[in-house]
């Protein structure tokens, strides 16, 4: 049997993790599908933004060569994604192991015959990391522009 693997994520700010994710994927089936989350599915269950659009992340992804296919994740629920792609093998962050929505995930998919597989996380970079790293740069950038103007203004 082919093994077709199915690994969700945002892919936002594209980092060594991702492709950690999609590497340690790829060297678990035979083909690999990559689902990248859309920006309204982000925003309305993480409540995050993403800094990249889908359009841009999906082309990212899909050159990765690691990656079969990406597919634009339109939705949360990771079970309509799978009776429309029919993967046997999901793929997820450590980070999800052992939690209340790993664990429903792992019953969830147990019921039709997908294994839920995991790897390490890496916590050292990650998006969102990378996007606290980028609002302190524009709150300092802000700070800077803030006191120019007021050295400005006192020297006039």
């Amino acid at each position: 049997m082919i093994r077709i693997g199915y690994v969700p994520g945002a892919f936002d700010l594209f980092h060594i993790g991702h492709l950690n994710i999609l590497r340690q994927a790829k060297e678990n089936c035979d083909y690999l599908i990559a689902g990248v989350v859309a920006d309204d599915v982000l925003i309305r269950h993480k409540g995050v933004t993403p800094v990249i659009p889908l359009l841009e992340r999906l082309e990212i992804v899909r050159n990765v060569r690691y990656v079969n296919m990406a597919h634009a994740a339109m939705t949360n629920d990771k079970i309509e994604i799978w009776k429309e792609l029919r993967f046997n093998l999901l793929f997820k962050g450590d980070d999800w192991r052992g939690t209340e929505n790993g664990n429903r995930l792992e019953r969830d998919f147990a019921r039709v015959g997908v294994d839920v597989i995991y790897f390490h996380y890496t916590q050292a970079t990650s998006s969102s990391a990378l996007r606290r790293t980028l609002q302190n740069i524009d709150a300092i950038a802000t700070r800077t522009r803030n006191v120019a103007a007021l050295e400005a203004a006192i020297a006039a």
